[in-house]
């Protein structure tokens, strides 16, 4: 099985961002955490984190011609502004998991909309970084059935 982890903008600065929000955990120690599940787990995870939105559409898309299994995405800011992210995973057809470390919908109004859930199978918010290891399981388990 192969995952692919998404990251949008600003969570390559993890650990200095807002820790009181994010934790001091750091984007290294995020994919370390990630890959010792999936090797655990026996499975292949890949990681792209960018700060541009078109780049993280054309990683969505690039999935599908890698035969990519699930996906695992953060799109941060973009998750209330980006029809072009949903539009991109409605189109791979990739089964996709949307997770935020905090909870979108205990903070700002703004916050509250997110346009790419629509296209998840599930959504995992507020469980800091143990959400993507949640959503790491899930997908195995979902490829299982």
């Amino acid at each position: 099985m192969k995952i692919l982890v998404i990251n949008g903008p600003n969570m390559n600065m993890l650990g200095v961002r807002q820790p009181e929000i994010y934790g001091k955990a750091t984007y290294d120690d995020l994919v370390a955490m990630i890959r010792a599940e999936a090797d655990r787990q026996g499975v292949e995870v890949d990681f792209f984190q960018s700060n541009h939105e078109g780049s993280l559409v054309d990683m969505v898309q690039q999935a599908w011609f890698d035969r990519v299994d699930g996906i695992i995405i953060n799109p941060a800011a973009y998750t209330h502004t980006s029809v072009a992210l949903l539009d991109a995973v409605k189109a791979v057809g990739i089964p996709t998991v949307e997770v935020h470390i905090s909870d979108p919908d205990s903070r700002e109004e703004f916050r509250h909309v997110s346009y790419i859930r629509a296209a998840c199978i599930a959504t995992i918010r507020g469980h800091g970084l143990e959400g993507y290891l949640e959503a790491l399981r899930l997908l195995k388990e979902r490829a299982r059935t």
